[in-house]
């Protein structure tokens, strides 16, 4: 096997290893604020929303160190103790107490920015500026093909329950915790660059992460909506019936239908650089749009802070399942969009520091999605989709002009865009 056919595997495996790691993590964080209000427990206090609030905030905190751990200690072992930290986080529901559930949202709040730093790293310097459009793609999608197959699991499991049991609940993260444990298996080792901290905070200043911060920022606070916000006011709907609770399973399938396609299209597809990343942010725009308008008509306003119960308040339509699960899917397609292009962009402009660089996008999407998981336990729906429309349209606006800069500055490089 040739350089190219090797590095191009040791994106497949980086791909596979975060799809499993990402089938028990996001799968517990799309189900886990609907298990706690199910909890046969009154020494148990702990909110969902609260402890992603936690994870993102050590997150973005974590990311000024990460660059250090990563150089220190290599890639393959940032991630497969990171991983670890995960499994943890995962297996703590099991036998949920409030000091270890909030304990573990620290702990992996750190290992989350390692991670996501290390794979950062290891997709610039396997990527070259003819690769970097490709390989962006065939990551995005195996990684979001966890959210396929661990919410197809949560659909199977709790079909027909309208209240989860411990039992139920114990099963589902003891399969959890071994899945991700599949993912945190040791990675190959790369040589990485060297990365220090007053890199990072050089590359946030720089005139191209700037432009870009507030479409990253776009990304966490639509990451906190799709991965908690949107199947918690599924399951709160009861005027879809007593099926609701399994509905989130399949809303994060639909999602995870969204995001692979949207991953093959424009990374292995990939067709279309002669016309720059800008029409691929623009069409996400536009999907997200459209996704906010129907939950806007179709959910009850005060889903996202109804209790056990679930909520009888009348949406502007008569509620949908269907449209509902085709708004998660366009959720899911619009993400990856915007995903696929900053990953794409992020590891052209700074390919040669390419670690920092990911630290950083890390960085301000981490605290996006904390202030967003925060405010999430007190704004109702109509105000948490007015944010998104708001920032999507500046974070495009600013991608844009990211995009033109990059454009300007290698007039004639043969960089994929995808």
């Amino acid at each position: 096997m040739g350089p190219e056919g090797k590095r191009l595997l040791n994106i497949i495996i980086l791909g596979f290893g975060f799809m499993f790691m990402f089938t028990a993590f996001q799968t517990c964080g799309n189900i886990e604020q609907t298990v706690i209000k199910s909890f046969n427990s009154t020494e148990f206090h702990g909110s969902g929303y609260t402890s992603m609030a936690i994870i993102y905030g050590v997150f973005s905190a974590s990311n000024l160190i990460a660059p250090s751990v990563v150089t220190l200690i290599g890639p393959q072992f940032s991630m497969f103790f990171s991983g670890l930290l995960y499994s943890g986080y995962i297996a703590m529901f099991i036998y949920p107490y409030t000091w270890t559930f909030y304990t573990a949202s620290v702990l992996v709040g750190i290992g989350a920015a390692v991670l996501w730093t290390a794979q950062g790293n290891v997709l610039a310097i396997n990527s070259s500026d003819r690769t970097i459009g490709r390989n962006s793609g065939i990551f995005w999608a195996l990684l979001q093909f966890s959210l396929f197959f661990g919410n197809l699991y949560i659909y199977c499991a709790w079909h027909g329950h309208d209240h989860i049991t411990d039992k139920d609940r114990r099963t589902v993260f003891i399969s959890l915790t071994v899945i991700s444990l599949v993912g945190s298996s040791p990675w190959k080792r790369e040589r990485g660059e060297r990365l220090f901290l007053s890199l990072c905070s050089h590359m946030f200043t720089t005139r191209e992460m700037l432009l870009l911060s507030v479409s990253i920022a776009y990304t966490g606070l639509e990451l906190t909506f799709y991965s908690g916000v949107y199947g918690t006011s599924i399951g709160a709907m009861t005027r879809f019936g007593k099926d609701a609770k399994s509905l989130i399973g399949i809303s994060g399938i639909c999602i995870g239908v969204g995001e692979i396609l949207g991953g093959g299209v424009f990374g292995l597809l990939n067709k279309s650089s002669r016309f720059g990343r800008n029409p691929v942010v623009l069409l996400g725009l536009i999907i997200h749009y459209l996704a906010f308008f129907l939950i806007f008509l179709n959910i009850a306003n005060d889903a996202p802070l109804a209790p056990e119960a679930g909520t009888d308040l009348q949406a502007f339509i008569t509620p949908s399942i269907g449209v509902a699960l085709f708004c998660s899917f366009l959720l899911g397609l619009g993400d990856s969009c915007f995903n696929t292009q900053l990953l794409s962009i992020i590891g052209f402009t700074f390919r040669d520091n390419s670690a920092p660089a990911f630290a950083v996008f890390k960085f301000i999407q981490s605290i996006a999605a904390a202030l967003a998981f925060f405010y999430s336990n007190y704004l109702l729906l109509q105000w948490q989709l007015l944010i998104l429309v708001l920032l999507g349209f500046l974070g495009s606006t600013t991608f844009f002009m990211a995009e033109w800069a990059a454009e300007a500055s290698r007039p004639q490089s043969d960089y994929d865009s995808i």
